[in-house]
């Protein structure tokens, strides 16, 4: 769109961008500081949800939040058990091999996860397709390595810490079971009707 309006990015004006919380976080002319957030690198909800299920479901259990590798590095998992029975088990999964062979177990019925954390890319978003590339005879795994280490130099938050979070829901959404908030944040699924033109599928 940039070429066809015969626009270039470099000899635009720079311009502020607009912060719609004035206050908290931030004001319209200044960013709010980077935080990270305990998970993996491509920021999911696996861990959050898990100490929460586990905190809600069984209170008694101390959660260890220690995801092992499977088959490789790109597919991880963690339980909460007690006395010798699995609770809850979580997994991560990035790269679409082994979303392939999730979805595979899935269809079989032998998938034996509670929730599941995935990403396409290899590695998760740190290794994404508009991260900027490796230089200077850098491999793709340290390239990442050090992208992770940079997240979790930041510093962290939960997301029931952010001031944010309470002000969108009282301000924005008129409460957190609003009409307002089930419609913007809740979503529903579907079976697909099966097609050979992926172009006709009723989404």
């Amino acid at each position: 769109m940039l070429l066809a309006g015969g626009c270039s990015l470099v000899s635009e004006e720079s311009g502020t961008v607009d912060w719609p919380w004035t206050g908290i976080g931030g004001t319209q002319e200044h960013f709010p500081p980077l935080a990270g957030r305990d998970g993996s690198g491509s920021g999911g909800w696996a861990h959050h949800v898990f100490l929460h299920a586990a905190a809600e479901l069984f209170p008694d259990c101390q959660p260890d939040l220690t995801f092992k590798a499977l088959r490789n590095q790109d597919l991880q998992e963690v339980t909460l058990e007690k006395d010798g029975k699995v609770l809850l088990r979580f997994a991560i999964a990035n790269g679409f091999r082994n979303i392939q062979n999730l979805v595979q177990k899935l269809k079989r019925g032998k998938c034996p996860y509670d929730y599941v954390e995935v990403m396409a890319c290899p590695s998760g978003c740190l290794n994404g397709g508009a991260q900027v590339r490796p230089k200077d005879g850098m491999s793709t795994r340290e390239w990442t390595g050090r992208l992770e280490s940079m997240y979790r130099s930041l510093p962290s938050h939960r997301p029931e810490e952010n001031p944010l979070i309470d002000l969108m829901y009282k301000n924005w959404l008129q409460g957190c079971h609003s009409d307002k908030s089930k419609a913007m944040l809740h979503t529903s699924y579907h079976a697909l009707e099966k097609s050979s033109n992926a172009l006709n599928i009723k989404w």
